[in-house]
């Protein structure tokens, strides 16, 4: 049995009491989170350290506008931070996160984790045309009765990893009908426990309801088969790659959102990717015409290569896209092969390696000579 904390208000108002706790106390010397940043309701990520900033946090708005990984990288590339921060992310943002820490590109000391079972996000445009407000009575009676919000993002609609790994306290969202008259927060190690000591509240022993977890995830693999069945049908051979990747006009805005993506001079937009007039002129002789700019298939290709392995389906790809390409389900679903191979999901655990920076004498035997 895991230890729990209940918390008699709803569970965005329980979450912004913890962390006030938490800063009051000086358990920790900063939170980060959703935050809403204007009066028109804009949302950003923000790090928190007076208690009284924490009234207009929203730390479940349904939003990602930033990969919360990709941001806590940049705090702590250089070193850890001096002073304990609590983060609030989704499940994708953490398990990117710790993609990242792998990679030698953060680090986790002095962070302390709260996450949720995750019922998505809306995407981006909403909160551009100010219409997910007017959503959000919808989206927390679907959370509350463990369906998919129809017009979530494709990445989350089909996502089964939504319930966090590495979290140190995990908010109980799907399925539960009393979220808006109370908020339960399991505490799934001693760092949990410890944060949460002298707050007020019912602390008791239980395990999160596999029942309904399971049920939530048949649904969302049900959907995942439909999206992948969709793409199977639209990228047959290489005329259907052509169709869907030659859409691409070389922005690069997925590369610049990915949080996997995380090099500095990227070999896509280095002089050796620029066209030379020669390769202009060998390029026109043989074919009589090209497209500009030229090597946006090349592009994708070579992204899908780099990333997949590590790719945790948080979707910004596809919602940044200006031309609306599938990147998160085409991403998704070669991910997924390519992670099924070596029996690796990425961000279920720091001590796992990377299969892509580890080798193995033995492996693939059946594929050799």
């Amino acid at each position: 049995m895991t230890k729990a904390l209940k918390i008699n208000k709803n569970s965005e108002q329980g979450i912004q009491d913890l962390l006030k706790f938490l800063l009051e106390n000086g358990k920790v010397k900063g939170v980060f989170t959703l935050k809403k940043i204007s009066k028109d309701g804009a949302v950003a990520y923000s790090l928190i350290t007076k208690p009284d900033e924490l009234n207009d946090a929203v730390p479940l708005f349904p939003l990602m506008p930033a990969n919360a990984g990709k941001l806590l990288s940049r705090f702590t590339l250089r070193r850890n931070t001096n002073e304990p921060i609590a983060a609030v992310v989704k499940p994708c943002e953490l398990r990117a996160f710790i993609e990242l820490v792998k990679l030698e590109q953060g680090n986790l000391e002095n962070l302390f984790f709260i996450s949720s079972t995750c019922g998505g996000v809306y995407p981006l445009k909403m909160a551009a045309d100010g219409t997910i407000e007017k959503n959000l009575s919808k989206y927390w009676d679907a959370v509350k009765n463990g369906e998919i919000t129809m017009d979530l993002r494709s990445a989350c609609k089909g996502c089964k990893e939504f319930v966090p790994y590495t979290a140190d306290m995990t908010v109980d969202l799907i399925g539960k009908n009393d979220i808006d008259k109370q908020c339960v927060i399991f505490l799934n190690n001693k760092k949990g426990e410890e944060l949460t000591k002298g707050m007020k509240g019912e602390f008791f022993e239980k395990d999160i309801d596999k029942a309904e977890i399971d049920k939530f995830q048949s649904k969302r693999e049900a959907e995942k088969k439909k999206l992948f069945d969709e793409i199977d049908a639209k990228m047959r051979g290489m005329d259907g790659l052509i169709e869907i990747f030659g859409k691409c006009i070389g922005c690069h805005g997925c590369m610049r959102v990915c949080p996997i993506c995380y090099c500095k001079l990227c070999e896509f937009e280095s002089p050796d990717s620029e066209y030379k007039p020669s390769n202009y002129e060998s390029e026109l002789k043989k074919r009589g015409g090209i497209r500009v700019p030229p090597g946006t298939i090349y592009y994708q290709l070579g992204r899908l290569t780099h990333v997949t392995v590590s790719c945790v389906g948080c979707g910004l790809c596809e919602d940044v896209c200006p031309v609306d390409i599938p990147l998160s389900i085409i991403f998704k679903k070669v991910g997924e092969s390519v992670q099924k191979m070596f029996d690796y999901i990425p961000g279920r655990n720091v001590e796992e390696e990377i299969p892509l920076v580890t080798f193995e004498e033995e492996e693939f035997t059946e594929v050799e000579d």
